[in-house]
Formats: C-alpha cells, structure tokens, sequence
C-alpha cells in the first residue's frame, strides 16, 4: 500500500520538519510544509485553524459524516544531541517526541487515499498544534474540527516496541495530566528566634512527605497514579526562617474517579498539614487532559484495520501502564474513536525515551502508520450506515 516513493516523501518530509522544530502555537513554518504537500496532492484544507493548525479533507463516495484522522506538529524545548545529519537547526528546540513523524505519517496517508477509488466516507486530516501544552486539541474543538465527524483516530511512535508492530489497547492508554500548586504562608523570623516564626520550610517539607501517602496508601495498588511533587521554592538566606514557601507538581491517573480522589487527598492533607503547624495555605489544581480510554468496540475495530497492515504476531498490547498524558484524550469526549502506537525501535541502538535530548525512531514506522491510517478510515466508514 505504501510504496517506495510515499516512503521516501515522507522520510524527506519528517527531516525537514525535524530539522526545523517550533514550539507549540508557533508551528507557522512546519503548517506551510503541510499545506504545500497538500497543495502537491489537490486536496482541500483550511490554514490557520486554532492559530497554527491545518485541516483538510478528502472527498468520500458519500458526503458525510466524516473519519477524522489527527496528527500532532509541536516540538520541545530541547537541545538536541542526536548527531543525526539532520538534526535540529533552532537553537534549544527539538522534535523529541516523534511529532515530526506524525505530520508525515498523516500526509503520506493523503497520499494514499486521494488517489484511486475514493474512501467509502469522506476523511479530515487534522494537522494540530500544540499538543504538548495539552490545549491544542481543545482549542481546535472550539473552533468546530469536529463537526459531522463520527470517528477520530490517531497514533503515537514508541520506541519501547519493534518497528513493524502496532500496538492497540482497549481501556486506558495514557493517564490525566494535572498541575497544581501549593502556596504556604507562615511567619519570617531569625533563625536563633523560631519560636517566634511559622517555619515554610517545615511545612513544605512535612507535606512532601505527606502527599507520598496518598498513592501508597490511599489508591487501590491496581489502578496505577502518580502525586510527583518537582519544584520547592522557600527562603532567601541561610539565617533567615522562610515566612513563605511554593510546591508544584503533577498528578497522573488512568480513572476518573482515582483523578478526583487524588485531587481530594491533596487539598485534605495541604490544609491538614498547614492547621499543624499555624500556617496559612492556598492549593491550586489545573486539570489537564482527562485519561485517555479506548472502548472495546473502537479497539476492535482499530485491532482489525491494524491486522490489515500487519501480521498477527506484529499487533500487541501495552507492555506497563503508560503515565504520560496526552491531550487526543479531548476529541474522545465529543466522538468515538482509538489511540494505537507505532513501534519504531532501532535495531542495535540504544533507546532514548521520549522527551530526551537523543530520542530517535526507526523511520520505518512512517510507512506502518500511515498504512494504518488508510486502513482504519475505510474499516470505520464501513461501520456506518447512511
């Protein structure tokens, strides 16, 4: 299905992107890639969607509804140590996630389905920014990239599994991602006086501890979650007691209702700890995407498009829980549909995880994924009757 030459486009389309990362909403130059392949291939597609975003569409036998098929185009705030020959040329920003692979991925899908007999619905290419700051797929669905779809599908690279395999799996395949923050608020003094202080430090240091509890003695061992606690901020100088102390952290769940008693837990132990000690507290929670969940009967169906694209033996499930989040999770609270992954590990290298400054894939993923997007948006429009 993927010939030769779709696959060396797209190879050359993801170098280019990689070598040009832009960070989330200021993908200007990485959106007009997209829209000039676009402009090659005669396919429709509006530009500046949600800023930076690009939506296209591709005529089926029927006029609607449509399958959305949704690639990701932001890079990170990285610098870059591959060494690969076409490694970043923007100073301190890299495609460390494999979004690069994505947008070709999904235009090497175009490729395929804008020639031939037409697909059996028609299907919207959703190129979205910004996803790694978890609002671009929301901000898109505010500006109607959903309107008269019935199914959206996508699918991450991972170098966790063999190139050639698609990994699909049914309930949660990425967890919530939330922010919060602690301020505390306690009383400044000299150091040879604390008795006439409300130590921060104290307290911020007692609640760190404390907010560990929650997963390990709050949360059902089987439903995995995460309280991760990374900043602590108090004090300006060593014989002074800090009369003001700030935490930020992160909470990941793969329930719902594990998400909202994480929350719960943490204003219950902050206030708790700041009542102890006379201290005064504020706790701020920013949720993030929700759990990212595939139904059983969309599994089913992205398993079978997968087994279209690959042997048997090359479909799997995830291996451990995966407790990155991921903002498609926002799409599936308006329409049906699944997340697969793409292996894409390199034979006899050592592999990077995502988000690293020396993560790479297999660039024989590209035509795996795309073969699997053609697939899927022709098994799911057979799903549906006029």
């Amino acid at each position: 299905m993927i010939s030769p030459e779709i696959q060396r486009r797209m190879v050359s389309i993801r170098r280019d992107i990689h070598q040009h990362p832009e960070l989330g909403w200021q993908e200007s130059r990485t959106a007009e890639k997209v829209c000039q392949t676009l402009d090659e291939l005669g396919i429709t597609y509006l530009k500046n969607v949600g800023g930076t975003g690009v939506v296209a569409e591709i005529p089926g036998q029927r006029s609607r509804p449509f399958i959305a098929l949704r690639a990701d185009m932001d890079a990170l705030p990285i610098i870059e140590e591959t060494g690969l020959p076409f490694s970043s040329q923007v100073p301190g920003v890299m495609h460390a996630c494999a979004h690069d692979g994505h947008t070709a991925m999904l235009l090497g899908a175009a490729m395929v389905l804008i020639k031939g007999e037409p697909p059996p619905l028609p299907v919207r290419l959703i190129f979205q920014p910004a996803e790694e700051t978890a609002l671009g797929a929301k901000r898109l669905i505010s500006e109607g990239v959903l309107k008269d779809v019935a199914m959206i599908f996508g699918g991450h690279i991972d170098r966790h599994y063999p190139c050639g395999t698609i990994i699909v799996t049914k309930g949660a395949v990425n967890a919530s991602s939330d922010r919060f923050s602690v301020e505390i608020a306690g009383q400044g003094g000299h150091a040879a006086r604390p008795h006439e202080a409300v130590d921060a430090v104290v307290v911020g240091s007692l609640l760190v501890i404390a907010l560990q509890t929650i997963v390990s003695r709050e949360i059902n061992p089987a439903h995995p979650s995460v309280v991760s606690i990374g900043r602590f901020d108090a004090g300006t100088a060593g014989n002074v007691i800090a009369g003001h102390a700030l935490l930020q952290g992160s909470i990941r769940a793969q329930d719902p209702e594990v998400r909202s008693a994480l929350h719960r837990s943490l204003r219950r132990i902050s206030e708790s700890v700041a009542q102890l000690h006379d201290a005064e507290i504020r706790v701020d929670i920013q949720q993030g995407p929700p759990p990212l969940i595939n139904s059983d009967v969309m599994t089913t169906l992205a398993r079978h498009a997968a087994l279209q694209t690959v042997s048997k033996d090359r479909v799997g499930k995830l291996l451990t829980a995966n407790m990155g989040g991921e903002d498609f999770s926002y799409y599936l609270d308006h329409v049906a549909g699944c997340y697969v992954r793409y292996g894409a590990q390199i034979p006899g290298r050592e592999g990077y995880p995502a988000h690293s400054s020396r993560f790479d894939f297999d660039e024989g993923a590209l035509s795996i994924g795309a073969a699997y997007l053609v697939n899927i948006a022709r098994e799911a429009a057979l799903t549906i009757r006029q």
